[in-house]
C-alpha cells in the first residue's frame, strides 16, 4: 500500500510543517503511512485566483511523476486548486479539502461558516460554494485579515479566529465552522474549545476520506 500523499501547494515549509502536525490523530498501526509535501514552485500563500491558477500545472506534474506510487492524493489548499485536472492525470483518489471540508460540515450542522483568511479570497470561496450546490447551508464566510505567512503568530491569528467564528456562530447562524485555509491547522482544537460548535480542519476531513477510500478498494 503506498502513501497517502497531501501536498500543499504553497511554498510555505512553516504551513506543510503545520499539515503533518494536525495528522497525528489519522496515524495508525496498519493504516496507510500519510506523507506532506511542500510544492516548490507555487507562490507564499495562495490568495488569489491567480495564485491558484499559477499552481495547476506543477502541481498536476506533481501528481503525474509519482503515479501508481500513492495510493491517494490531498491537495491541500481551501481554492482546490487543479483537483479536477489532477484527476485526469492519475487512477489513483484525489481529493481537494475544501470540497472535503464543506462536506464533512454539513454532517455536522445545519449551517456551515467558513473563517478565511482575507476579504479577497472569499468571492472565490463563494464561486465554489456556488458550484457545489450548497449556497443554501451557508451561513457566512467572513475573513479575519492575516494572510497565509503571517498565521504563525499564534496569539493573534487564534484571537482574530476566535472573534470571527463567535461573530459567524451568534450572528449568522453557524452551527459548524470550517476553516478556510490550510495554514490554520494549528488552531482547531484551541477554537473548538473556545466556541462550543464542531470546528472541521479540511486537510483532517480530506484525509480521513482518502483513508476511507483507500481502506475499501474504491480506487479512483
Amino acid at each position: 500500500m503506498g502513501p497517502i500523499v497531501v501536498i500543499n501547494p504553497n511554498s510555505t515549509e512553516a504551513v506543510t510543517k503545520a499539515i503533518d502536525a494536525a495528522l497525528a490523530p489519522l496515524r495508525m498501526a496498519g493504516g496507510p503511512e500519510l506523507v506532506c509535501q511542500t510544492l516548490a514552485e507555487g507562490p507564499p500563500g495562495v490568495e488569489s485566483q491567480s495564485d491558484a491558477d499559477s499552481v495547476i500545472a506543477p502541481l498536476c506534474r506533481s501528481v503525474a511523476a509519482q503515479g501508481n506510487a500513492a495510493s491517494a492524493f490531498v491537495i491541500a489548499c481551501f481554492s482546490d486548486p487543479g483537483l479536477h485536472a489532477a484527476r485526469e492525470t492519475t487512477v489513483r483518489p484525489v481529493l481537494g479539502i475544501a470540497e472535503c471540508g464543506i462536506l464533512t460540515a454539513l454532517t455536522l450542522g445545519q449551517r456551515f461558516g467558513v473563517i478565511s483568511i482575507l476579504k479577497k479570497s472569499i468571492p472565490r470561496h463563494l464561486r465554489y460554494y456556488g458550484a457545489m450546490g450548497v449556497g443554501g447551508r451557508l451561513a457566512g464566510d467572513l475573513p479575519i485579515g492575516l494572510g497565509v505567512t503571517e498565521l504563525g503568530d499564534a496569539d493573534t491569528t487564534l484571537a482574530r479566529m476566535t472573534e470571527t467564528g463567535a461573530e459567524l456562530r451568534d450572528r449568522h447562524g453557524a452551527d459548524v465552522l470550517v476553516l478556510g485555509c490550510a495554514g490554520m491547522a494549528r488552531y482547531r482544537d484551541r477554537l473548538q474549545q473556545a466556541l462550543g460548535v464542531p470546528v472541521v480542519e479540511p486537510t483532517q476531513a480530506a484525509v480521513t476520506m482518502a483513508i476511507g477510500r483507500v481502506r475499501l478498494g474504491w480506487g479512483k
